[in-house]
Parts: structure tokens; sequence; C-alpha cells
């Protein structure tokens, strides 16, 4: 029985600190900056611009060492909010070419800027048509998101990324490789062996015993190793010769998509919160359309100036994916509602859905696109404000203006094939019994007007008589009613009584007239069309 070869891919990002700022500050690109570890002279330098580097600055010099050759050089400390969302980024990169993928564990020493995500590259063939072509999506993909590095697909994920570091070392300027078992072996022997990441005392061991690359690690014998180093080396042992247990990786599915931002200086101006706002959103939709998904509401969380935290949600009348529309309904949220204080911070969150899709019929045109409705609602919501588009509802409530709004969805009416209009072949006979005209009764619409119109009421003999208004004056020619509507009467502040009227005046106008006993007013609240 044969086995099946399992195949792994890396996608290993090498200057993490660095992506992670430039993906929240493209403006940054072609200019001198560098990325410490903390405020002060003394904090060490983890990633350096290219342009840095021409002009000399280098990884793990000092911030004082890096301004005494660039004077003019921007130091951003490293900031943790924009590397966790960019190790984020980076899953959702590798979840849109595969359904199994996971971030390898954060390192420390040589290899601490270094992040890395593994992706099931099993059955890619199928669908891309070559491990390599694979990989290139892979790496074009990561590229869009500002998280360049190298891809690498072998037997293991170990050996991916072992490869993956010795390319970065080199300095190779390709990015994509694809290799089979004997090519990771020629790969694998002259690796150095600090790409294991030994600890210090085997580091120093092997060397005594003149041990530097992986192929001379594999000729000594190993019981001999295991009884000079300790149970240690086995572990080097098992990486090098791809015998390492590696646990399969799981379907990973999340909908949670984050974006946040440390701000440099407090904003406390509308102005300069949508710029910021604007590229938080661009981001969050880039990830979301990476894996087919739209976005239906947002979590904003904000960190104050005094201290304090605001947090609210933005509904969407529909899930969208468009920047603009997204953008104008978080600033007419905080325009509404603004904050007590200069903001300091931004955390954008949301729950990815699913782009709605829509089943064809072969005997009924294709109509727009599903999300071509979403789009539109969106867009009403952004303009009139969250919770005021939707399907009018009628509560269960005696107040004849109350409603509630839903969701918009459109109905569904399938066509049926016996229909006779869908099918002209088929005809069917009415019965004898049902040939008589039915008696049409149209009824008149009323048009509800909101706000009511104020009227003044002239009353004779228990009803209306005269009506002056600004949309009807004159002499009642017919009324019908009172039919009076109360409720809420335990409450002081909700409770109402209304007694209605439906009156014609002299002008040809038939109006709803009320009369509101609690505020002891007239109104007109509809006309009849």
């Amino acid at each position: 029985m044969n086995s099946i070869q399992t195949r792994m891919a890396c996608l290993l990002v090498p200057d993490f600190p660095l992506c992670a700022e430039r993906r929240a500050h493209p403006e940054l690109d072609h200019s001198l900056w560098a990325v410490a570890s903390g405020a002060g002279p003394r904090a060490e330098l983890l990633a350096v611009s290219p342009k840095s580097q021409e002009a000399g600055v280098q990884i793990s010099s000092t911030v004082a060492q890096a301004r005494a050759i660039a004077p003019h050089i921007n130091i951003r400390m490293a900031s943790p909010a924009l590397q966790k969302v960019a190790r984020q980024a980076l899953l959702d990169v590798a979840l849109s070419v595969s359904p199994r993928a996971a971030l390898a564990p954060k390192t420390s020493g040589l290899f601490r800027t270094q992040t890395s995500v593994f992706v099931d590259a099993m059955g890619v063939k199928s669908l891309f048509g070559s491990e390599k072509a694979f990989a290139s999506v892979l790496a074009a993909r990561a590229e869009k998101q500002q998280l360049c590095g190298v891809v690498v697909v072998a037997s293991s994920r170990t050996h991916a990324r072992l490869i993956a570091r010795q390319i970065i070392l080199n300095k190779d300027q390709r990015t994509v490789f694809a290799l089979n078992p004997e090519e990771e072996k020629e790969w694998l022997a002259p690796l150095p062996i600090d790409l294991l990441d030994p600890s210090d005392r085997v580091s120093q061991m092997l060397t005594r015993l003149g041990v530097y690359c992986i192929r001379d690690l594999l000729r000594l014998p190993r019981r001999a190793l295991t009884q000079r180093m300790g149970p240690e080396i086995l572990e080097l042992l098992a990486h090098a010769r791809g015998e390492s247990i590696e646990t399969p990786l799981a379907e990973c599915t999340p909908t949670h998509t984050e974006e946040a931002i440390d701000l440099e200086s407090p904003i406390g101006e509308m102005e300069p919160l949508k710029f910021v706002l604007r590229g938080m959103i661009s981001r969050l939709t880039q990830r979301l359309a990476l894996r087919n998904l739209a976005c239906e509401f947002i979590d904003l969380a904000l960190r104050l100036e005094d201290g304090g935290h605001d947090a609210r949600r933005i509904h969407l009348a529909a899930p969208s994916l468009d920047v603009l529309v997204l953008l104008r309904v978080s600033t007419l949220a905080l325009s509404d509602r603004p904050p007590n204080a200069a903001i300091e911070s931004i955390t954008l969150t949301t729950e990815g859905r699913p782009i709605r899709t829509d089943q064809l019929d072969l005997f009924v045109p294709n109509g727009p696109h599903p999300t071509a409705l979403d789009q539109t609602l969106a867009e009403l919501e952004s303009l009139c404000g969250e919770g005021r588009v939707g399907t009018p509802q009628v509560p269960s409530d005696h107040h004849p203006a109350e409603f509630t709004l839903r969701p918009f969805s459109p109905p569904r009416t399938p066509v049926s094939r016996n229909d006779s209009k869908s099918n002209p072949l088929h005809t069917q006979s009415t019965p004898r019994s049902f040939t008589h005209h039915a008696t049409e009764t149209t009824l008149p619409a009323l048009r509800a007007l909101r706000p009511p119109i104020h009227a003044e009421v002239q009353v004779a003999q228990g009803g209306p008589h005269f009506i002056r208004s600004a949309i009807a004056q004159g002499r009642v020619i017919n009324v019908s009613g009172p039919w009076r509507t109360t409720g809420r009467w335990w409450s002081e502040s909700e409770r109402f009584a209304f007694d209605h009227f439906d009156v014609q005046m002299q002008d040809g106008i038939v109006a709803r007239l009320c009369f509101d006993w609690i505020k002891r007013v007239w109104q007109i609240d509809g006309i009849y069309d």
C-alpha cells in the first residue's frame, strides 16, 4: 500500500516588524526609517528599510548609532497591535489558497524578526496546475498585503522553513520554490547548524566537534551524539532528517477579523480621523475579500486620551465590502455621538459573512447579482443613518403610527413550469361555473403624513365642520367617525388616546383627521389617494 506523500508550504516573512509598519503606513516607502524595540537612544533596531541599509544603518545597532550615521532617519517603535493584526492578515492570505493553515509559533534569538505560516499543499495541482503556480499565487497575495516573503513547498514544515531561512540568508532574488525529496536533500546538506536554532550549549559542543552544517551532523553516529550531548540533540537530528513528528494541520475557518492601530499623537478632529479610518477599513475589506467574506457590522473600540474607552457597534443594512460606504457609516456614527476626548488608538472588529449568492434558473433570465442589492442597501443606510433602511413591519401594538424595521430580503417567487405564462405550450381551460365576472371593489390607499400636519378645526354638532391647515382648508362636506384608539395607560410618558375622523373637504380632498386627547391638538395624519 503506497503511503501518501505529505506536501507542506511555508510562507516566511523575514523583516516582519518592518512589514507590519509598512502595511499600516505605506507612505514610509522609499524613505529612511527603521523599527526599534523601544524608546530611547539605546533601543535596538529590529528592522531597517532598504534605503536606510544603503545609507549604512544595520540591524541590531542602537538608535544612537543609527542617528550618528543617518541624522534624518525616522525611528518608529515596534507596535504590538500592528504586528498582531499583520500576523492575522498573514493567516488570511494562507487560508485564501488552502482550507488548512496555521501560524508558526513566535521564535526568539536570531529569528525573532521572522514570522511564518504553514499551508497544506496536498492536492493543489488540481486547482493551480502545479505546486510552483500555487506558491506563486500565495506569494503574490502576500505581497499585495505588504507581507513580502519567500514560499517553499517541501515534504515537511520543518524542511520548508529551514530552506526558506537559507534562501533569505543567501539573499536569493527568487521567492518561490517547489522542491521534490531529492532536491530537498541537496538544499539541506550544506545548511548551517544555526538554522536549526540550537541552544547555546549544543551549538558550542557541535562547534568543538567541527560540525558546522547539517551534512556534518548527519554523518556522526546517533548513539554517540546522544551520550555526549543528551536527549536535546535528538530533536535536532529529527529536524535535520525530516523525522520530527508533525501533527496534521486542522481545517481553520475563523471569521473574526480585526484591524488596530496606535496613533502617534491623539486625534480630536473628524478630518484626520477619517484619513486613519479609511486606511484601516481598506485593509479590513481586503482581508475579507481574500476569503470571499463581507462586513455586516463593525465593532469600533477607541482608547481615549483621558484614559477612558469608547466602544460601539455599527450595523449595516446588508453585508458590504465598499470602503466608502463603511467609512461613511463609521464617520456618521462618530459625528452623531462624538467621543468625550481625543483618540489614542483605534480597533475595528467584524465577523465576516459569506457573500450572498443566488440560484439560477434555466427558464428565467438572470437578474442582477445579489451583491448589487446588498451594495445599494448599504449605501442607503450610510446616507440615511443606522437602522433607517429595511422592510416596515407592524408590531403587536395598538398605536396607529407604531412600526418597526426588519432587514430587507427580496421575496423568492419560483416560477412554476406549469404556469401558462412561462410555458406557452400548456393551456388550462376555465370551468364554466367560474366564467361570471366578479365584482371588483377599489379601496382607497391612505398616504400617511410624517410628521402629522397641525390643523385648526371648528366643531359643530359633535364633529368637525371647518378645517384650516397647510394641505386642506375649507368646509367639511362628509365626515365619518370618530374611532377612538387608546393604549399604554400605565405610562405617563407613552400613553396615548386618539379620535380619528375620515373627512371630505369641499375642494375634493379626503383626509384622516386626528384629535390627540393627551396633547389636546388637531392633526391631519393621512390623505386618501
